[in-house]
């Protein structure tokens, strides 16, 4: 006969091994009033740790990084709990610690390499690029074999060829992983190769550009969207470089104008941009709204996902039927704003912070194709010109 059992979990600082501010992370597992903890083997500075809500305080790349964490040493625990209790063994503290650190078991699972991977990347990559691990490992616990039937609930489509390959890279990079760790004998995916299909990049055109910046929204959340998006079209900054833009990235270049001199967030690689007048305007609109002053940044913030979606109000209010996505922007800047006006294609690379010149010349097929739209209109114009020639020559 089983008995009631009483389990809950605790994420807490242990302030007895307290040292300049900062303590070490730990987890508690209570089951029936008995104890286990698990060092999580970090130290967070104790100001910033929300003790009601068991997470750290703010919303910045660490902070979120080690939030998420969190978030999965959680679903950890309870899934080793669960386990314990399908297989009828006896639940303690202890056990479930065991469990959960895989310490009753002598074989690795897929999910032993995927957490490993993601801890130990923490504040190596960036939280865009983690963020995407995440969403791969998601996947795979969901034991989807068949990513390009599978309808995501949060997505209206179905998986492209490119998001396919792109989750199947990071699992690649997990088995291989796991291999240098000799956890596998080999490795599966030695002969297999990623087939991406070429996708051409999408643009504003000067016109569809020129209509965006003409609207005025009288709703604030539209125009600051708006204001963002142009600013990275004249500037070619993604979102997270737009966003985190302080004063002190704004700085005198060697021609004595203001450049935008910073690394870039995905890559940290410098960057220097010469800041052209419009953005220049926006800049100074919004250094000193108060949300810009209380962040430390240029721009007041507001998330990748709800700009986004604002963008998609503002497309159809422009009559866009472009996919107007941030994004989107550097790609403006990169074609239209750029490359089209004979900015060279060396120049707009070191600009846009690529780290190989062919990444850059996929906008430069763009404009070979714009180049021989307008050659073909100019051999019309000729050949009008032409005829009318010979027909005044009669």
């Amino acid at each position: 006969m089983k008995t009631s059992t009483t389990f809950s979990m605790l994420f807490w600082l242990k302030q007895s091994k307290a040292k300049n501010g900062e303590a070490p992370l730990y987890v508690r597992i209570t089951v029936n009033g008995k104890r286990a903890e698990i060092s999580l083997k970090r130290k967070i500075k104790i100001k910033n740790w929300n003790t009601n809500k068991n997470r750290v305080k703010g919303t910045n790349q660490e902070v979120r990084t080690i939030n998420e964490h969190l978030n999965q040493v959680q679903k950890g625990i309870i899934q080793a709990k669960n386990e314990l209790n399908l297989e009828n063994k006896f639940i303690t503290s202890p056990a479930i610690k065991s469990r959960y650190l895989k310490e009753d078991e002598q074989n690795h699972t897929l999910n032993d390499i995927i957490k490993y991977h993601n801890e130990d990347m923490i504040n190596k990559l960036k939280w865009g690029t983690q963020k995407n691990y995440f969403t791969t490992q998601k996947y795979i616990l969901k034991f989807e074999k068949f990513l390009r039937e599978y309808q995501p609930l949060n997505h209206q489509k179905k998986m492209g060829n490119n998001s396919v390959m792109k989750h199947i890279e990071r699992f690649r990079k997990m088995i291989t992983l796991s291999f240098k760790l000799e956890w596998i004998e080999r490795d599966p995916f030695i002969n297999f190769k990623s087939k991406f299909e070429k996708v051409e990049r999408g643009y504003l055109t000067e016109i569809e550009l020129e209509t965006i910046e003409e609207k005025q929204f009288l709703i604030p959340r539209l125009q600051l969207v708006k204001d963002l998006f142009i600013f990275s079209c004249y500037c070619g900054l993604s979102y997270i470089d737009v966003i985190n833009l302080t004063e002190e990235n704004i700085n005198f270049g060697i021609d004595g104008e203001l450049w935008i001199i910073k690394k870039r967030e995905k890559t940290n690689k410098l960057l220097r941009i010469p800041i052209l007048p419009k953005a220049r305007v926006l800049i100074d609109k919004y250094k000193t709204s108060p949300k810009s002053v209380i962040n430390g940044t240029i721009f007041p913030k507001i998330s990748n996902q709800k700009l986004n979606s604002y963008l998609k109000e503002i497309a159809d209010v422009c009559s866009i039927q472009k996919n107007l996505t941030f994004h989107l922007a550097r790609h403006t800047f990169a074609t239209t704003i750029t490359l089209t006006n004979g900015v060279p294609i060396e120049t707009v690379s070191q600009l846009l912070g690529h780290s190989r010149i062919s990444t850059t010349q996929i906008y430069a097929k763009v404009i070979e194709r714009k180049v021989s739209h307008d050659m073909n209109k100019l051999r019309v114009n000729l050949a009008k010109n032409n005829k009318a020639l010979k027909k005044d020559s009669k």
